[in-house]
């Protein structure tokens, strides 16, 4: 995926999860953040972030907060990004060589799915969870607690028994990661229900990404390390 003018600031404060103060070319500036998580790893008063220019002028904010520095690691920060970048690597035969349909938020009975996708005499459902903490080169879900995550692990098991195909991406918002873990020390019920949902069929997926300011594509798998403890 691509975005359009992006700029160097230098993040300042956060006063709330939707917005937050960026020093760009010597004037304070309200921008808004595409990430309603916690992030409290990456937006660290002082270091550079990133920002696209919005096209719509009548936008109450400029720009929108995509990326962010840290160290010499740059990760996009972006929460609607890994599903475009994975509808992106899916459309191009990466996910399933004989796909021929590829749909985005899909209900199948009480539950919603990112994606549901058919080929090759088979149907599946995928949910796309967007990855942006690490340590040490380890990637880790969720960076917070999430009800919501667990809910999709269930539902996505219930697809499974019956008789679907059914995945969970993890896509690593940044390069370079040597594996990805569940976050057990943070939400081990998401853990656990992750390794559940292994048991039962349901196949889960991590892919690292290239990352550039401007830009942000799907790369190689990294190993899952379903029974590591991240704590």
């Amino acid at each position: 995926m691509q975005y359009q003018t992006v700029k160097k600031g230098i993040f300042l404060h956060r006063p709330n999860r939707f917005i937050a103060q960026v020093e760009m070319e010597g004037r304070t500036e309200t921008v808004h953040v595409k990430n309603t998580g916690r992030c409290r790893e990456l937006l660290i008063p002082g270091v550079t972030v990133y920002l696209e220019e919005s096209a719509n002028p009548n936008r109450k904010t400029r720009f929108d907060l995509v990326a962010v520095e840290k160290g010499e690691l740059l990760i996009n920060m972006d929460a609607q990004a890994p599903n475009q970048v994975f509808r992106e690597w899916a459309q191009s035969g990466a996910f399933r060589s004989e796909l021929t349909l590829l749909r985005p938020e899909t209900t199948w009975g009480k539950s919603r799915f990112d994606f549901y996708w058919e080929g090759g005499g088979k149907k599946g459902f995928v949910e796309v969870k967007g990855v942006t903490l690490e340590t040490d080169g380890l990637a880790l879900f969720p960076d917070a607690p999430t009800e919501r995550g667990v809910k999709h692990l269930e539902e996505l098991t219930v697809c499974r028994q019956a008789g679907y195909e059914a995945a969970v991406c993890f896509v690593l918002q940044m390069a370079g990661m040597t594996a990805f873990a569940p976050n057990d020390h943070t939400h081990p019920a998401f853990g656990d229900a992750l390794r559940r949902a292994r048991d039962a069929g349901v196949e889960v997926l991590a892919y690292g990404c290239r990352v550039w300011p401007h830009r942000l594509e799907l790369d190689r798998p990294v190993p899952v390390l379903l029974d590591h403890d991240a704590g």
